[in-house]
C-alpha cells in the first residue's frame, strides 16, 4: 500500500513525513512536490518524490498514480485560488483510482461562518462526490500562526488583538502533523471527520500562558477591525494580507473556532501539547 503527500516540503507537510516515517518504510511513502530539488533530503532516505504541481493539474496525474492512500494539504492564497487548486487535485485523485483521500480542512468548515471556510467547505464536497472514502482533518489554529504577535511580546509590545473574548483551539502543528500521519498511515478512518481542537483559550488566556513562559506580564490591547488593520500596515505587513488578518481576528470574535472537541487524543493516543510547553517550544526556537 503506497501513501501520497502533497505540500511535503511545507511547513505542516515536512512534519507530517518526518512522523510517517517513524512507523511507515520509505519505499512506502511518496511526495508530491512542485519543487523536487526540495525534496532530496527525503529522496535520500527512500521517499519516492515526485513532481505535482496544483497549478498545473496535469502533472497531478503522473504524481498520485499508483497511489492507495492520499492526504492532500491545503494549499496557500486566496479563496478562489485555492478552491481551483484543491478541486482539480481531487479530480486528480479520482482519476488515478486513489482508494483514501485525508484533507486538512478547517475547523466546522460546513458551517463556518469565518472568511476562510468556502474553500474547506468547497473541497470537502468535492472529494464526498467522488465517493473516495475519506477523513477530513478539521484543524482548529496553529499556535504557530502567532508567531507575529509572539515577536512583538519578546521585542517588549502588547498583545494586540480585535478577536474580543472568542475562544481558539490552539495546538502545535507537530500534533496536527501527528495526527494527520495517524490517519493516512492508519485504518478505521473511512468517512470521518475529526474536529482537531486544543484547549479553548480567549487571546487574555494565550497572552497570559506566555506571559509564564517568558516570566513577565504581558498587557493585552483589544483594539477594533480598523486600529488593527492600521497597526497591520504600519508594521510593514502587505496590503493585500490585512484583510485576510483582520478576517481572522473577526471570525475568532464571532466564535468561529470555538470548537470543543476529544478527537485529538484518539488520534494521538495521548493529550494535545500543553500550550505552555507549546509557547516554550516556540520561543526556545526564536532564541536560536
Amino acid at each position: 500500500m503506497k501513501l501520497l503527500v502533497t505540500g511535503a516540503t511545507g511547513n505542516l507537510g515536512s512534519k507530517v513525513v518526518e512522523a510517517l516515517l517513524k512507523s511507515v518504510p520509505a519505499d512506502r511513502l511518496a511526495v508530491s512536490v512542485r519543487n523536487p530539488n526540495k525534496a532530496e533530503g527525503l529522496r535520500a532516505q527512500g521517499v519516492d518524490v515526485r513532481y505535482g504541481d496544483f497549478d498545473s493539474p496535469e502533472t497531478l496525474d503522473t504524481a498520485f498514480a499508483g497511489i492507495d492512500r492520499l492526504l492532500i494539504i491545503s494549499a496557500d492564497g486566496d479563496n478562489e485560488t485555492r478552491i481551483r487548486q484543491h478541486t482539480d487535485a481531487v479530480a486528480a485523485a479520482a482519476r488515478a483510482g486513489v482508494k483514501f483521500i485525508a484533507y486538512t480542512s478547517l475547523a466546522n468548515a460546513g458551517e463556518s461562518t469565518i472568511f476562510l471556510a468556502p474553500v474547506h467547505r468547497v473541497t470537502e464536497e468535492a472529494i464526498v462526490k467522488t465517493g473516495i472514502p475519506y477523513s477530513f482533518l478539521r484543524n482548529n489554529w496553529y499556535l504557530e500562526n502567532e508567531l507575529g504577535s509572539i515577536k512583538g511580546v519578546l521585542a517588549g509590545a502588547p498583545w494586540v488583538t480585535s478577536a474580543g473574548s472568542g475562544k481558539v483551539g490552539w495546538a502545535l502543528q507537530q500534533d496536527y502533523a501527528e495526527a494527520a500521519a495517524a490517519v493516512l498511515a492508519g485504518s478505521g478512518h473511512d468517512n470521518t471527520i475529526y474536529e482537531l481542537s486544543g484547549k479553548l483559550l480567549t487571546q487574555e488566556q494565550l497572552a497570559a500562558a506566555l506571559g509564564t513562559v517568558v516570566n513577565k506580564e504581558v498587557p493585552v490591547h483589544q483594539i477594533d477591525d480598523a486600529a488593527y488593520a492600521d497597526m497591520l500596515k504600519g508594521a510593514g505587513v502587505p496590503d493585500f494580507v490585512i484583510p485576510i488578518l483582520v478576517g481572522i481576528q473577526q471570525g475568532i470574535r464571532d466564535g468561529a473556532l470555538e470548537i470543543e472537541s476529544s478527537d485529538f487524543e484518539k488520534l494521538l493516543g495521548r493529550p494535545v501539547t500543553p500550550i505552555t510547553t507549546g509557547l516554550s517550544q516556540i520561543v526556545n526556537h526564536l532564541a536560536k
